[in-house]
């Protein structure tokens, strides 16, 4: 079939999955009031392979077959590769106005992961599983999400312990049967899953060999029997109260994804009781998913270099030296996270035949962008001042008789008029929400998860630093 339009890809969600929101049963994710202004955001990604000015970056032809597939699902080989993809992210990123579509880059982080697990397993069943199953992908350009986070229960136990309180905290295979296997458990806080096509499901964390039910990770599309998903909620249109002809708010949802006893045919399992890899592909994982990362959250932290300017000119306090001080930060702050993905994809690594970012410089960049995220909000809103809590409504500003009182005192430098400052207050607000900091922080693994990743591969830099000195005072360790 190869590509697919937009508007196969959201006829493709009228499929029977189950989707809960706000308590009801959605019949059609794709024609939901608020969960279609999700599906559309993940449609950008075939729109992108449509679009003359971007078709070249969002397209490839496949080596092997010489058919066109989403560069996503290519198997990266080298820098070249890793850059292509980091760039068509960050511009895809910028056409969801600083949120990123989603349709295929996650899931092929998970893609990569498992493959990379199955060459160095050496496993020729889950090799060739894997392989075809990327075939799929590029075949039918299907929309993936990765099931990862598991519910976990008492975090203090292992999946297996006794003294967990539910031994489904962990998704789990039940039972082997001539088909398949039967998985029970729970995935949280994935996104994009209530409007994907597939579901790739891995694990979260490494396993103990009493952990081995637990070691799994497979492919099923969302309509599976036995899959159900409870969807976050949250806003999708510009409130009443906000300045009209704003942009539409791109937003995702996230899902508890409930697996009931759901059936797994062998040929989308790719791990099924070998736990000492399970560690190998949640860190694979991992890694990719942190460069995806750093990729997308640079369009919102141009975001961030914009509002300070912008809100600083309005609010006519440009040229304090206080401001340009907060100013330089934000530059260094946003030119470090470009830097340091890029570094990454230059000097990258390969992994069971897969080409993967350098692990210390991507979560380096990672670790840079959350720990220093709730000092850029700082910054920002500093220089929004008050009125970006407390400034009149778009329905107080409509009103004749309170109109021109607004106009002559909420206005600050004499070349921006009142409603322009206002609007650009309305634009701080939404991309400074609190769902935001959230995911900003604990997206792709918290900040200490960066920092253990990068202290266990700095082990070596570590090493090589320390002989240097001791060659330099001239340290004889025979001594």
């Amino acid at each position: 079939m190869g590509l697919i339009t937009p508007e196969q890809y959201r006829e493709s969600l009228n499929d029977g999955r189950i989707v809960y929101y706000k308590g009801e049963k959605v019949e059609n994710v794709a024609t939901h009031p608020n969960l279609s202004v999700c599906a559309d955001l993940m449609a950008i990604d075939f729109e992108m392979c449509e679009d003359p000015k971007y078709r070249d970056m969002a397209v490839m032809k496949d080596p092997e077959t010489g058919k066109e597939i989403s560069r996503y699902y290519y198997k990266p080989q080298n820098s070249d590769d890793l850059l292509k993809a980091h760039e068509l992210i960050v511009k895809a990123t910028e056409l969801g106005d600083g949120f990123i579509p989603l349709a295929h880059d996650i899931g092929a982080d998970a893609l990569n992961a498992i493959e990379i697990t199955a060459n160095l397993m050496g496993n020729k069943d889950y090799m060739e599983r894997i392989a075809n199953y990327r075939k799929v992908l590029q075949e039918q350009d299907l929309a993936t999400c990765a099931a990862v986070t598991d519910v976990k229960g008492d975090r203090m136990l292992r999946p297996s312990d006794p003294n967990q309180a539910n031994p489904d905290f962990n998704v789990r295979v039940v039972k082997k049967t001539d088909e398949g296997i039967i998985v029970r458990g729970a995935k949280v806080h994935i996104t994009g899953a209530a409007y994907c096509n597939d579901i790739i499901a891995i694990p979260c964390h490494a396993m103990t060999e009493q952990d081995a039910d637990y070691a799994v990770a497979f492919a099923i599309p969302a309509n599976t029997k036995g899959v159900r998903q409870i969807c976050r909620p949250f806003t999708s249109h510009i409130s009443s109260l906000e300045f009209p002809n704003s942009r539409p708010l791109r937003v995702h949802t996230d899902s508890l994804i409930i697996f009931d006893d759901v059936l797994v045919p062998w040929e989308r399992v790719f791990l099924c009781g070998e736990w000492k890899f399970a560690a190998t592909m949640v860190y694979n994982f991992a890694l990719m998913h942190r460069r995806t990362g750093c990729s997308y959250r640079i369009p919102l932290s141009e975001q961030f270099v914009g509002v300070a300017s912008a809100i600083a000119e309005y609010n006519g306090i440009t040229k304090a030296p206080h401001v340009k001080e907060k100013m330089i930060d934000l530059v260094i702050y946003l030119e470090t996270l470009k830097s340091l993905s890029k570094t990454a994809c230059y000097d990258f690594v390969m992994r069971g035949g897969v080409a993967v970012p350098n692990p210390i410089a991507t979560n380096m960049a990672k670790y840079h962008f959350a720990h220093n995220y709730h000092d850029v909000i700082k910054i920002v809103e500093d220089l929004a001042g008050g009125l970006l809590v407390t400034a009149p409504t778009y329905k107080d500003y409509q009103l004749p008789e309170l109109r021109p009182d607004i106009d002559k005192y909420l206005q600050g430098a004499k070349h921006i008029s009142t409603e322009n400052r206002l609007r650009m207050l309305d634009l701080i607000r939404r991309i400074t929400t609190a769902d935001l900091e959230t995911i900003c922080l604990h997206g792709e693994g918290s900040p200490m998860a960066e920092r253990m990743t990068i202290f266990m591969e700095g082990g070596k830099v570590i090493k090589e630093c320390q002989a240097l000195v001791e060659e330099m005072a001239q340290v004889d360790r025979s001594k």
